[in-house]
């Protein structure tokens, strides 16, 4: 069997050998030379974050898939099965390579890259990633083209790298990619946008489309029916006011509640949707938006086709306190400053390294606060709370496959004897989760008592002083959101 296939593999190359495209002798080998040591792809992440600033985490995550699979080829791949290069007697000299490879043959090293590339931005941004696939599929034939690969090894090569980019997205989740788990909620279907009020936030940040678009004519040319009240800029009504004002007219027009901005808009959003008992609508802009991910809408175009069918899901609402409320994360102690360090850092070094860094600083510039959970008193760095179980361990999780489980996914950071040492260390090895000093726990019912004057808490990016004591509960089900394709993801859990 393996005769017959290094014969087959060989006829294919051969057969290459002898083909001629017009225009190929000179685009292809100097696209496979561009290709060398990532240079292309490198070129490639820098210019669509400088091109549009929505494609950041697409590159970034496209450069981690290329660095796994360049590691795991150069490293184990070559040096496991040591192929000899392909005899370049049948390949026209025009296409050959200037310098011929030194390394081994099996596999394709170039074609690893590419499709690690590819599929990373891909798995972010799938307009990206289409528009980057030729491109790399062109790298991967150029590697036959020239001569200096079987097409066995591109085959392989390019596997590689699609596990690679897989591997990096189990350990670092998209937060683009659709909940695996959906509960379909009733609301009215909206032509147009028509009885929609959104409520755009000017002073969120820049939103995935670029700084310079405005959120308005976003709203419109997605949902042109849809009215659209701006806020956050000075002169104009805060966003309380407008939310209470938007809530007021589509409570008048029988429609929804819409918001576009970031996670804090989106949080004060639906708490005012719950408290009208109006459906939400929620169009992705500002600085973050980690909620928009977690229900899979990426674009205001997604939005708008929920609108106009009428579909949406339920999801839980996480609360505290007598009416606090919260879409994301609730968090007592240095929360508040690991995120704001986490953040700052993560376009500059990635996820992982970003909260390495956040933990190193936070731990050493901050001191624990005391409190009792569920009776029992403990000194901690931090209590983070979730709305529904997160993915991602450790005290960075990354996004929730079910926005409707009832449970609060809780972490705790414990102080005391070289705690410190031992939460950087687990930062820093990965194993954070199996630390003595840190704990876990899904959970329907917190009690939080004697908690420190002074102490804050962070709720959906908002910060607070906290009170002496609260509860964290969840409110099942209580917010219905629009959401494409609802009805196609039914959860199989008996209700």
């Amino acid at each position: 069997m393996g005769n017959a296939l290094s014969r087959l593999d060989r006829a294919a190359f051969a057969l290459v050998a002898r083909h001629h495209w017009p225009g190929a002798d000179r685009v292809l080998p100097r696209l496979s030379r561009a290709a060398n040591h990532g240079v292309l792809w490198l070129g490639a992440a820098a210019g669509m974050a400088a091109v549009a600033p929505g494609a950041r985490r697409a590159a970034l995550r496209g450069v981690a898939s290329l660095a796994l699979a360049s590691a795991v080829t150069n490293t184990v791949g070559k040096r496991t099965v040591r192929r000899a290069r392909p005899v370049l007697d049948a390949v026209p000299l025009v296409r050959r390579l200037g310098r011929q490879p030194l390394t081994t043959s099996f596999p394709s090293g170039h074609s690893a890259s590419a499709a690690a590339f590819a599929t990373g931005v891909a798995l972010e941004s799938a307009g990206w990633g289409a528009a980057v696939a030729p491109l790399a599929a062109s790298v991967a034939f150029s590697r036959v083209y020239t001569g200096v690969h079987y097409p066995a090894d591109v085959v392989v090569g390019a596997a590689l790298g699609v596990t690679a980019a897989l591997v990096v997205r189990r350990l670092v989740p998209s937060r683009l990619t659709p909940p695996e788990v959906r509960r379909v909620a009733p609301v009215p279907r909206l032509p147009g946008g028509r009885g929609l009020v959104v409520v755009a936030n000017l002073g969120s940040g820049a939103s995935g489309a670029g700084e310079d678009v405005e959120p308005g004519a976003l709203v419109r040319a997605a949902l042109p029916a849809a009215e659209v009240l701006e806020c956050g800029v000075s002169g104009g009504p805060t966003v309380p006011e407008a939310l209470a004002e938007a809530a007021r007219r589509a409570k008048e027009a029988g429609g929804a509640l819409g918001v576009f901005g970031g996670d804090g808009t989106v949080s004060a959003a639906a708490r005012t949707a719950l408290a009208h008992d109006l459906p939400l609508a929620v169009l992705p802009g500002g600085t973050l938006n980690h909620f928009a991910g977690d229900l899979g809408t990426a674009t205001p175009a997604d939005v708008s086709q929920a609108v106009e069918a009428g579909e949406a899901v339920a999801v839980d609402v996480g609360r505290f306190g007598e009416d606090g409320h919260f879409v994301n994360t609730f968090a007592l102690g240095v929360y508040p400053e690991l995120v704001r360090e986490r953040e700052r850092w993560s376009p500059r070094v990635g996820s992982w390294p970003a909260g390495v860094i956040a933990a190193w600083r936070v731990l050493r510039e901050c001191r624990p606060v005391e409190l009792t959970v569920n009776g029992r008193r403990h000194q901690v760095w931090l209590l983070f709370a979730g709305n529904c179980r997160y993915e991602g361990l450790g005290l960075a999780p990354q996004r929730r496959a079910d926005l409707a489980d009832g449970l609060l996914d809780v972490r705790v950071a414990y102080a005391g004897r070289w705690a410190r040492t031992r939460l950087l260390a687990g930062a820093l090895a990965g194993t954070l989760h199996r630390s003595p000093v840190h704990g876990a726990a899904l959970v329907g019912r917190l009690r939080v008592e004697g908690i420190e004057p002074g102490t804050r808490l962070a709720y959906d990016g908002e910060v607070a002083e906290a009170p002496s004591a609260l509860v964290l509960e969840k409110r099942r089900e209580a917010l219905r959101v629009y959401c494409p394709h609802a009805t196609t993801r039914l959860s199989a859990t008996p209700r």
